[in-house]
């Protein structure tokens, strides 16, 4: 292992115990904004540790259903280092040591592949952090996919925006070298481990997370399938416009 990727693990191992004890301590005796700004906080320094730089276009919303594209176990800490957000998941993620119990401490709510029980509670958890004027974001894909990539999206959890009568904001995510392409070393697909995928992170080149925040879509008397197709359309359309205009700077 290279002397700066081992600082860096280093850095991330205590960076880790950092927010497990901000977690433990502060959570319980903190508002809903003192809370959002710790894990902003706490998400924004992980990211600057493991070489990623943020950048953005356009605005979030404070209130709304949040649809992304899922390339990484990184999309999360970049999504709530610009906007906190209470996470819908697949289950696989609290089992990732140390993040998936910070993760679920964060708000995440996570969800077993193929359990229509599960589909169920979480949906109505969802309509009540809506109706209480929470962010919700979650990863239509249900899996993550290279980048280039952009798989079929699941139209169920499009229906909580639909029954809160809240707004849906699409956003794309984007990660880019420094050339301006895709970066290659930040895809976590296949059998790839959390670990694996996080030293290939920490021994590889910077990273630029671009996030794309999209014309939010009216949820109050839509069709589910017409907000799951309108939130796909976007967010192909804002990928392929990133790379498009990396590629001519």
């Amino acid at each position: 292992m290279k002397l700066k990727s081992a600082v860096r693990l280093l850095r991330v191992m205590i960076h880790l115990v950092e927010g497990l004890v901000t977690c433990a301590l502060l959570f319980p005796l903190s508002s809903k904004g003192r809370r959002d700004a710790l894990v902003a906080r706490w998400s924004r320094r992980l990211l600057g540790i493991c070489g990623v730089r943020l950048a953005q276009v356009g605005v979030p919303l404070e209130h709304a259903l949040l649809a992304a594209n899922h390339i990484s176990w990184l999309d999360i800490f970049v999504i709530n280092a610009m906007a906190p957000s209470h996470f819908v998941a697949k289950a696989e993620i609290r089992a990732w040591p140390a993040m998936g119990w910070l993760a679920a401490k964060a708000g995440t709510v996570f969800i077993a592949r193929g359990c229509r029980r599960d589909l169920r509670h979480t949906f109505k958890g969802i309509v009540e952090q809506l109706e209480n004027g929470q962010r919700v974001a979650f990863f239509p894909e249900g899996t993550t996919a290279a980048q280039g990539a952009l798989l079929p999206f699941h139209a169920n959890l499009f229906e909580a925006a639909i029954d809160a009568g809240a707004r849906l904001q699409p956003l794309a995510l984007a990660y880019l070298d420094e050339h301006g392409a895709p970066h290659a070393g930040v895809d976590f697909t296949g059998e790839v481990s959390f670990a694996a995928s996080m030293m290939t992170i920490l021994n590889g080149p910077p990273v630029q997370a671009r996030v794309t925040w999209l014309a939010p879509i009216e949820g109050r008397d839509a069709q589910r399938r017409a907000l799951c197709d309108a939130a796909r359309t976007a967010i192909d359309g804002a990928l392929a416009d990133v790379v498009a205009v990396e590629a001519a700077a």
